[in-house]
């Protein structure tokens, strides 16, 4: 990898850590800089503006995560119990901090939304991905559930499930409520088989 190219993956990662940790509002530029050890024109030399940043990092780095954390789950041979699975095992294995401090993506979308088009056509985009990912699966497995299912609708429950549980879960400050949620959600999920 070239040295412009490995600074540009630095940028983001650093970026992408920055904001999950304050937000994109309160991210500092400074701090980006001093923490990748670059100038100010290195950092324009790969993006415009802070807002340019945004963007690539939620398209370069946490759309791809957020999918790829999801992949698995939905294309199990049994997306219902991979589903499940997925959401319990992220009950038990996060820590009261990870659940506290949310989804990085759940809280730029919240954050950026309904400021900014640009974020929010992103947003929407990857939200359809997810979507289209999860019902596409479901799909698969018709046979096996309930008849007359809305897999689109089915699937935008989910994830809204999914979120408001993170979303709960953070400004209450209990993850006990985040695993009560998730419990509700997985018992719902399983009530989709015949």
């Amino acid at each position: 990898m070239r040295d412009a190219e490995q600074t540009r993956q630095k940028i983001l990662a650093i970026s992408a850590d920055e904001i999950h940790q304050h937000g994109f509002k309160d991210t500092s530029l400074s701090i980006i800089l001093k923490r990748c050890g670059i100038s100010k024109g290195a950092l324009y030399h790969h993006f415009d503006n802070k807002m340019e940043l945004g963007y690539a990092v939620f398209e370069e780095i946490y759309t791809p995560m957020f999918l790829a954390m999801w992949q698995p789950a939905v294309e199990a041979a049994d997306p219902i119990e991979g589903l499940c699975c997925f959401f319990q095992s992220m009950s038990e294995e996060m820590s009261c901090d990870e659940v506290i401090c949310g989804c990085p993506l759940n809280n730029l979308c919240q954050e950026m939304a309904a400021v900014d088009e640009g974020f929010r056509l992103r947003i929407l985009n990857m939200q359809q991905q997810l979507n289209h990912l999860i019902a596409i699966n479901l799909q698969r497995v018709a046979d096996s559930l309930q008849p007359n299912l809305d897999f689109k609708q089915v699937a935008y429950f989910i994830v809204s499930c999914f979120h408001g549980s993170s979303s709960l879960s953070k400004s209450t400050k209990n993850k006990e409520l985040f695993d009560k949620v998730i419990a509700e959600l997985c018992r719902y999920i399983r009530h989709l088989k015949k």
